[in-house]
């Protein structure tokens, strides 16, 4: 071979060498950091090409194309985490990692209290960002939702009081199947024995701890009020329970109003007007009140049987006749501290 070819030969040789690494750093550059950070959302089900525009319009990376096909060939892309972080732009693998298991996804903690309606820990999954109208209508219509141990229309009172932990993507069926199966470990072989030795279903069971839940002011009150109603079960007298009637209403128990008429509305909730357990639970309650349900304190130190109480003082009163009932009233609850 000539001199004068040898020379264009290694030219051309330098000249690919340097055309492919200048490609080279400039698909590095396109990978490599934006130094910037955005909170992405990465739904279920989500392809490769589709994460990477949501990196790519989050300003996280250069090149969503390159993105994508790293995460083809490098068989990532079939192991992405579905959820929402919050990610720097570090860096095409960085990020990569971070997607499929190097990170964990946002979460959020709630606490659903005792004793609240579904409608109030709707109003607190919409708070926290998820899907709170999804959950309720969940709650009214369950659907195949729905387990055995619910013999009510909806989900009321089995939406079990806790602190839950969910990812920010849980949809409304989840967060609805995680606060049944909660409820369901509290039915134990047990407690269902009590419910039987007591003549109680689970419905009742419930829609009574929902009661004594509204009515007491503390746990240790709780089993002295349920043995009151089941003293008053028992002998077919009406409940009389102030929660019931404000259920009926959609009110609150300081909303109530006597001189309005609110004690006389046509409500089967109305333990007023309609003796027994109102058809359903008017919240849900938390294992106190269902435990006081089944262990309840149903008589005095004398054995008669508790038939009536109230509060008044920070003190509950309780009597087994209603003549000590009423001269409780006059001297706590209408005289004079």
């Amino acid at each position: 071979m000539r001199e004068g070819s040898r020379t264009w030969l290694w030219r051309g040789v330098v000249v690919l060498f340097l055309t492919f690494a200048l490609l080279l750093l400039y698909a590095l550059w396109l990978l490599g950091p934006t130094g910037k950070e955005a909170t992405v959302r990465i739904p279920k089900g989500a392809t490769g090409q589709e994460v990477a525009r949501i990196l790519e319009e989050a300003g996280l990376l250069r090149s969503g194309y390159l993105f994508s096909a790293y995460l083809r060939f490098s068989g990532r892309a079939k192991r992405l985490v579905p959820g929402v972080y919050r990610l720097e732009g570090e860096g095409a693998f960085r990020l990569a990692r971070a997607l499929t298991g190097g990170e964990r996804p946002l979460t959020v903690t709630l606490t659903f209290p005792e004793g609240e309606r579904g409608v109030d820990y709707a109003r607190r999954l919409s708070q926290a960002g998820l899907d709170g109208e999804g959950f309720l209508r969940l709650v009214r219509e369950p659907g195949a939702v729905r387990p055995s141990f619910v013999e009510g229309p909806t989900l009321e009172g089995y939406l079990f009081p806790a602190t839950y932990t969910f990812d920010l993507l849980v949809g409304p069926e989840e967060v609805v199947r995680a606060m049944l199966g909660r409820f369901a470990a509290e039915l134990t072989p047990p407690v269902r024995r009590l419910l039987e030795e007591q003549g109680l279903s689970v419905h009742a069971w419930v829609t009574l701890a929902s009661i004594v839940q509204a009515e007491a002011g503390s746990p240790e009150e709780m089993p002295k009020i349920a043995g009151v109603f089941l003293n008053r079960l028992e002998r077919g007298m009406p409940l009389q329970a102030d929660p019931t009637v404000a259920y009926a209403l959609g009110k609150r128990l300081p909303e109530l109003s006597r001189r309005a008429g609110d004690f006389g509305v046509d409500s089967p909730y109305n333990t007023y007007r309609y003796p027994g357990l109102p058809p359903g639970p008017i919240g849900n309650p938390g294992r106190a009140a269902l435990l006081a349900v089944l262990n309840p304190v149903r008589t005095d130190p004398k054995g008669r049987p508790y038939l009536y109480f109230f509060h008044a003082r920070g003190r509950l009163f309780l009597n087994a006749d209603f003549e000590g009932h009423l001269q409780d009233l006059a001297r706590y609850r209408y005289s004079s501290p």
